[in-house]
């Protein structure tokens, strides 16, 4: 029993899995306000009951296909904050990760970055779980340099949301947009900012 309880599991894993595949590739051509359930389920030859089968809504497609997007970015965090170099190394390469991706999403998928966009906005629960990854690779680094003498901060868990509060215009897809257009901070200068402040203690 259990183990067709597990071929039952993956199965059901795989079928999402699809979904979420053919919902991404739609969201890329049409956007993901003009996709819905019939067109994801045409997509997959599978009528839209059966979607409906894995997916309550078209909402929960919307959350899967940005969480995915997002993980990217979390993945990619969460390898620099292990990288083997100093904590202001790895801390200014988070945030010009971050940034990079975001401008990298804008100009060569802009219908997938109005979806991240969009869920920033509304602030859907995949975002909350995205800042706090990004907020434990950004702490593991603060509390490694502390540790290390590289830093001089009293609480690590303060200094997280200062230097995210700091560097916000580069988290937020839309800011981070807008923010091209400003000459100054640079991106490089609040880093610039926020090191200084962990350097000499706070």
């Amino acid at each position: 029993m259990e183990k067709l309880a597990q071929v039952a599991s993956h199965a059901r894993d795989d079928a999402r899995r699809a979904i979420v595949d053919a919902a991404e590739k739609l969201f890329r051509e049409i956007g993901f306000q003009k996709t819905t359930i019939g067109d994801i389920a045409q997509g997959l030859r599978m009528s839209s009951a059966n979607v409906y089968r894995f997916f309550a809504s078209k909402a929960e497609i919307n959350e899967a296909v940005a969480r995915r997007l997002l993980a990217e970015i979390k993945m990619e965090v969460a390898g620099i904050a292990r990288r083997p170099a100093s904590a202001s190394q790895r801390l200014r390469a988070c945030i010009v990760a971050i940034d990079d991706a975001n401008a990298q999403r804008f100009l060569s998928d802009r219908k997938c970055h109005e979806l991240v966009e969009t869920a920033f906005n509304e602030n859907w629960i995949i975002v909350r779980e995205y800042a706090q990854a990004i907020d434990k690779s950004l702490s593991e680094i603060i509390f490694e340099g502390n540790r290390d003498g590289e830093f001089h901060v009293i609480d690590c868990n303060l200094a997280v949301v200062l230097v995210r509060t700091a560097c916000a215009q580069f988290y937020h897809p839309r800011m981070a947009v807008e923010c091209t257009e400003n000459a100054e901070p640079t991106i490089h200068q609040l880093v610039d900012f926020c090191l200084v402040v962990l350097e000499r203690g706070l």
